[in-house]
């Protein structure tokens, strides 16, 4: 018999729901933990048992969150995105969502639960004589053949529809009908929405109003028996939202969050009818609940021996003589934990070739994790040429295999490196900086034996130029060169300087190999709060040495009319102006003090002078051309024709 039983309000803490009620009520990794997400900019964890909530967090003002929470059972975190673009991903220890881990627009392939689904096919569904019913809400549940669906309708009715896990023609676009469970359950005019769950296999809850009632209720119904089982009234009324999980019942029951737990004992029909006995005789044989029609029961009917049971038992046994053999993924995941490393490159290029399919991310990530486990074990053991492999499927993140950058790191192996930054986009700024470090510190001898990307460098033969660095200024300001703007300090201590300084200056100070690999460090993304403590740890040489190069990459921008350098994937002005004024606001009372280092930051001083310069007269015309079209609609109103004179400079 289903019961209702004593039902308690979770907190006093007042939700943040809108018109639509809650964002959504969601299981955590714990049985009697779960996050409620409001429609605002809070998600809160609570413990069912203790009716407290356990923490919460909120994102900034002036954002909201756009989806409910979610828990990743595998590692404790939760995941929720905000604004329809920013994901987040924290666990009980972070105390501020501005500080967790962070990813924007499509940067998400890693949090994608795929569906082991090899087709796709079209259902329509008919609805009979009711065609101007609506369906108001639904719920599905899955068995080994079917998918048995559920719906609540606007004419106060349950239907349930059965759709065919393996469809006889998958092509086809394919009908569908619903058969008629309960009979006007809930009235039409319940004024926020009506809901509908499945509890187990005989029961479902509906939340609406009744038909004998004009309070809102919670319903139990049993679906076998045609019974309403029990009901609770909800005078302060709901958001129309209800969620069920591990026998307990969520709703929004006025302004607070209110937990209804839900009993069931064994259905049968002197249960349904109210007449269930707590006792039962000893020696009376107990019914199964369910009966499996394609098992004989051998009732003493000769069922056995009728054709029907022959027919079950044949085709069972052609079940399992046609065993499938054993997936290539499966081949592959036993390959990588005992043969040497060049069979496994061979049995990686093997299944690549093959055709993907749905489970093709979901076999990466636990081909590269098996590989990640084995190289802890087997020092000797690092098949970076199967790693290189499956980097480039661009089905990995750092979410998926942090492991895979840490141990390229120990080993310094700059050229995994370089993938990885080009290919994750999730790439914490620690990560960055320490791929920096090395990046920065590797000796030239070093990186002549390693194999690099160079797309991102363009050809560094020509860099070394006869001008003089006054002549270079002028070109950096863009065609815009006002005699206040100059520093008559700079200009005297860059006139002071000879001429193989100059030289030096306007050439490229890093080898062309190095260069792409600090290419691949300004591509990369990075959130400017976690940056900057971890440029600080890096030696100021190695911060000397990359803002030579910023400023030569610069220079190299504004030789081109286009502020674009010619490689095919190289960096842009953003990403250089970005990163210059990063390393100076992380490491500029160290730099100061270096005299080597003085040149450079008058050099860099004018640059951003004439950045100024150039923005400043931007703006000047941006402000003229809103005249220009703000007396243009005066004219159109006035229907005058004049002829207007508007002076630029």
């Amino acid at each position: 018999m289903a019961a209702l039983e004593e039902e308690f309000t979770l907190s006093s803490i007042v939700l943040s729901a809108g018109p639509e009620g809650l964002l959504g009520v969601e299981q955590s990794d714990e049985t009697d933990q779960f996050l409620v997400t409001d429609s605002g900019r809070t998600v809160i964890l609570y413990k069912v048992s203790d009716h407290k909530p356990l923490g919460s967090w909120s994102v900034k003002q002036g954002q909201i969150i756009t989806c409910p929470a979610v828990c990743n059972f595998q590692t404790r975190e939760y995941i929720v995105v905000h604004d329809n673009k920013v994901l987040r991903i924290w666990n009980n220890e972070d105390v501020n969502l501005d500080k967790v881990f962070k990813a924007t627009h499509g940067n998400y392939f890693a949090y994608v639960q795929m569906f082991n689904s090899r087709i796709l096919t079209k259902y329509t569904l008919l609805l009979g004589q009711d065609e101007n019913s609506v369906i108001e809400s639904f719920t599905a549940s899955v068995d080994r053949k079917f998918i048995s669906v559920m719906s609540l309708s606007s004419d106060g009715c349950i239907y349930e529809t059965l759709i065919p896990i393996r469809p006889t023609d998958p092509e086809k676009n394919q009908s569908l009908v619903r058969s008629l469970l309960l009979k006007a359950v809930v009235s039409g005019n319940t004024q926020n929405g009506v809901a509908l769950t499945a509890l187990d296999q005989d029961h479902v809850a509906v939340l609406g109003s009744p038909l004998a009632a004009s309070k809102e209720c919670l319903s139990v119904w049993n679906i076998k028996f045609q019974t309403l089982q029990t009901s609770k009234e909800l005078p302060q009324g709901t958001s129309g939202q209800l969620w069920y999980y591990g026998e307990n019942l969520f709703m929004l029951h006025g302004k607070s969050l209110t937990v209804i737990p839900y009993k069931c004992e064994v259905s049968s029909l002197a249960g349904a009818l109210g007449k269930l006995k707590h006792g039962q005789d000893p020696g009376t044989h107990v019914m199964p609940r369910f009966v499996n029609w394609e098992t004989p029961q051998g009732c003493g009917l000769g069922f056995q021996n009728s054709e029907q049971s022959r027919r079950i038992l044949r085709r069972r046994k052609i079940e399992v003589s046609l065993q499938p053999e054993v997936p290539p993924s499966k081949q592959l995941l036993s390959t990588i934990m005992e043969d040497s490393e060049k069979h496994i490159e061979v049995e990686v290029r093997k299944f690549l070739a093959l055709k993907r399919t749905p489970d093709f991310h979901t076999v990466i990530g636990d081909t590269v994790t098996g590989l990640l486990e084995r190289c802890k074990a087997e020092p000797s053991f690092y098949p970076r040429n199967c790693l290189m492999q499956l980097i480039q499927t661009h089905a990995l993140s750092y979410s998926l295999c942090p492991d895979l950058m840490e141990i390229a790191l120990i080993k310094k192996d700059v050229q995994l490196l370089q993938l990885c930054l080009q290919q994750f986009p999730d790439v914490p700024e620690s990560v960055t900086c320490a791929c920096l470090k090395i990046f920065l510190s590797i000796g030239d001898d070093s990186l002549q034996e390693t194999d690099v990307s160079m797309e991102s460098v363009f050809d560094c033969s020509n860099s070394v130029h006869d001008e003089k660095m006054e002549e270079q200024t002028e070109i950096l300001q863009n065609g815009f060169n006002p005699e206040e703007d100059k520093c008559n300090n700079c200009d005297q201590e860059l006139n002071k300087k000879p001429q193989d300084e100059t030289k030096e200056s306007t050439s490229c100070p890093v080898v062309p190999k190095r260069a792409a690999l600090l290419n691949a460090i300004l591509h990369s993304a990075y959130s400017e709060t976690f940056l900057l403590p971890h440029l600080k740890d890096i030696p100021a040489q190695h911060i000397t040495l990359f803002l030579k190069y910023l400023y030569f990459l610069y220079l190299k921008c504004s030789e081109n009319a286009t502020m674009t350098l010619p490689g095919i994937h190289s960096p842009t002005l953003n990403q250089i102006m970005d990163w210059i004024c990063l390393l100076l606001d992380a490491n500029v009372t160290v730099v100061v003090m270096m005299p080597e280092a003085k040149r450079l930051l008058i050099n860099l001083y004018k640059l951003v002078k004439s950045q100024i310069s150039v923005y400043s007269e931007l703006n000047k015309i941006e402000v003229s051309f809103r005249e220009l079209q703000k007396l243009n609609q005066e004219k159109n109103n006035r229907g005058l024709y004049s002829i207007e004179v508007l002076e630029l400079f």
